[in-house]
């Protein structure tokens, strides 16, 4: 498979998947992202944003197996991983807990105590399970799609950095505007007036049967393995590699290192101030692979990772591994903290962005 052959293919996944979610194409995109690079996503949003919606369409797309686990105080590791279960005959079985399976939903993952949180982050890292001292590997492809509420906090954990640092990505569910609500309520309370979107002006979508997909949970399995070895094959240029290698030393304070940055030292240094610690080594890695990843979604025929593809997930890629300095006085996102964060990582990376052959200027168009 080459990469306009996966790109064909994860065109058809994120098109049969929107036919039922609607205003979330990104929000699908980075979760294709993490598929096929290996990831795991944190999804955040208030209730009723489609956010277990979005990974049922999506198991129900790919034809891939799917589970879900509620997590509440009084879950235990061992209602995630699985237990031995005694035999008729005197023995023991080992009996697969709901984690074994390829789209795994951990709905609310923060009302999880941290022995139970601590457990299926382990499991994530290293896709598989130790139950009194005997390993059992997961299924492959294993992505969890865990989800926040973020408007009610009793009773919940937050997860510490060094275990959010598991996900690829942290992606906000956005809040529908007006036509896509009117599509949305249509769909769940029945006709009303004619969807503007249906016209027969439009022309019309076909049904997901017709597209290239899997028809079976081995065949789709298959296709992910064929499309993360694209992912991993796809050549980076140059300069995105130094953006990547730039954005790590100036969140971890190493200025000397950096490699031919379009801003000035001192403007690197205030804005790596606002930041307390920085990203890791997998946080490098990661948003390299997401980065290729998105090579295989957008719309381009270009063939290698470039300014655009890292800046469609650099964000998402940081804004749970970060987090703002305590004196962070900056007050123009209107006193929200997430907000001033995700402005802090994109300065950050326009001033880290090297010079070379106009590179610069493309981030400088994209967040200036």
């Amino acid at each position: 498979m080459d990469i306009a052959h996966a790109r064909r293919h994860t065109t058809h996944i994120v098109d049969a998947v929107g036919e039922e979610l609607y205003g979330v194409e990104t929000v699908i995109k980075l979760s294709l992202a993490a598929l096929f690079s290996g990831g795991h996503v944190l999804l955040e949003g208030n209730p009723g944003l489609g956010k277990t919606e979005l990974v049922k369409r999506l198991a129900r797309v790919m034809n891939l197996k799917a589970g879900r686990i509620q997590f509440t105080p009084d879950l235990m590791p061992a209602d995630i991983t699985g237990t031995l279960m005694p035999t008729g005959d005197g023995g023991l079985r080992f009996q697969s807990g709901p984690i074994f399976t390829s789209l795994l939903l951990a709905d609310e993952i923060n009302r999880a105590t941290p022995k139970t949180q601590s457990a299926m982050l382990e499991a994530m890292a290293e896709k598989k399970v130790t139950v009194l001292g005997e390993e059992h590997v997961l299924p492959s492809p294993f992505v969890v799609l865990a989800t926040q509420n973020p408007i009610d906090h009793e009773g919940t954990y937050n997860l510490p950095a060094a275990q959010a640092d598991r996900f690829m990505f942290k992606v906000r569910m956005p809040v529908p505007d007006g036509p896509t609500v009117r599509r949305i309520v249509r769909k769940r309370a029945g006709a009303g007036a004619p969807d503007p979107q249906s016209d027969s002006a439009t022309p019309s979508r076909a049904e997901p049967a017709s597209y290239d997909l899997p028809g079976d949970a081995r065949a789709a399995e298959s296709l992910v393995r064929e499309i993360s070895q694209v992912v991993r094959a796809i050549a980076p240029l140059p300069a995105v590699e130094a953006h990547v290698t730039n954005l790590f030393l100036a969140t971890n304070r190493s200025f000397a290192g950096l490699a031919n940055p379009s801003g000035a030292r001192a403007d690197i240094e205030t804005a790596a101030r606002r930041i307390q610690y920085g990203m890791s080594p997998r946080a490098a890695g990661d948003i390299m692979l997401a980065a290729k990843a998105w090579v295989c979604l957008s719309d381009t025929d270009v063939q290698y990772v470039a300014a655009s593809h890292l800046q469609a997930v650099v964000v998402h890629a940081l804004r749970h591994r970060l987090r703002l300095s305590l004196d962070d006085d900056h007050a123009d996102m209107d006193g929200d903290p997430e907000l001033r964060l995700d402005e802090a990582i994109r300065r950050l990376c326009l001033l880290t962005a090297p010079k070379d052959s106009g590179y610069d200027a493309l981030w400088q168009r994209c967040y200036a």
